[in-house]
């Protein structure tokens, strides 16, 4: 049998898609044959048009996920547009950086909030269809959660981003072992340094970034597009003997 990433057919909810690693995840689930639907807060223009130019459809979902009350309109207006999620890739997050004796218990709930409630609830909406046009022993479909180098390590400054994406590599994990009978297959990204907007303030400081860059072993930072493709095979029938994994994409960050 040949392996295939084709995505033609498929239909896939990238959340948080109107800049950087969520953007390049979903024009490149575009290029591979998927029609697309994007949600988050920001107007997604770029992305939206970049969908487009692959000549398949786009659908944009206007949605605060800093909270679950809007996860179930955020997966109706996904099928009405669509007609279906076989993919979703929860990418929407945020961070904030403070001294740890100094952080506040608004900045924890916020990225907790963010980071990995709305991710689970998200998630649980969509495997309930996804479930619902299940055949027997095929895969009916994949998520795909952004997690971090702080899934695996502590960071600096940022606690509640440290334990949230903990949090989402467990929870990855949790779901995975639940889902796999149904046919969903559920996995993460660990993305390393990605030149992105939450990763300015490192790029802006001389000596984080030389000490960044000191360490990883391919030299340099990785951009958003480094990202699509990891997307794009666990999104795949490439991968449906792939689940409950933690798939790092960070220029060797980890083996060093």
């Amino acid at each position: 049998m040949a392996i295939s990433f084709d995505l033609t057919g498929k239909c896939a909810l990238v959340t948080g898609a109107n800049t950087g690693i969520g953007q390049a995840i979903a024009v490149a689930l575009a290029e591979a044959g998927a029609d697309v639907a994007v949600a988050g807060r920001s107007e997604p223009t770029e992305t939206l048009g970049k969908i487009a130019a692959t000549g398949r459809r786009a659908v944009n979902i206007r949605a605060d996920l800093s909270s679950i009350e809007p996860v179930g309109r955020v997966i109706d207006e996904a099928v009405e547009g669509l007609g279906k999620v076989d993919i979703l890739v929860n990418n929407a997050g945020i961070i904030r950086r403070d001294d740890l004796l100094q952080f506040s218990e608004e900045d924890w709930d916020a990225v907790m909030d963010t980071n990995l409630k709305t991710l689970f609830f998200l998630s649980q909406a969509a495997a309930k269809g996804m479930i619902e046009r299940a055949q027997d022993g095929q895969s009916c479909g994949k998520i795909v959660n952004i997690a971090s180098l702080l899934t695996f390590q502590g960071g600096i400054r940022v606690p509640s981003y440290a334990a949230a994406k903990s949090g989402v590599g467990g929870v990855t994990k949790a779901m995975a072992n639940e889902l796999a009978p149904s046919g969903v297959q559920v996995n993460a990204i660990a993305p390393g340094y990605i030149t992105t907007n939450n990763t300015a303030a490192l790029q802006g400081d001389e000596t984080r970034n030389r000490q960044i860059l000191e360490r990883i072993p391919t030299g340099r930072w990785g951009r958003p597009e480094d990202i699509a493709g990891a997307a794009v095979f666990l999104a795949s029938p490439a991968s449906d003997y792939v689940t409950g994994h933690i798939l790092a994409v960070d220029g060797g960050w980890l083996a060093r």
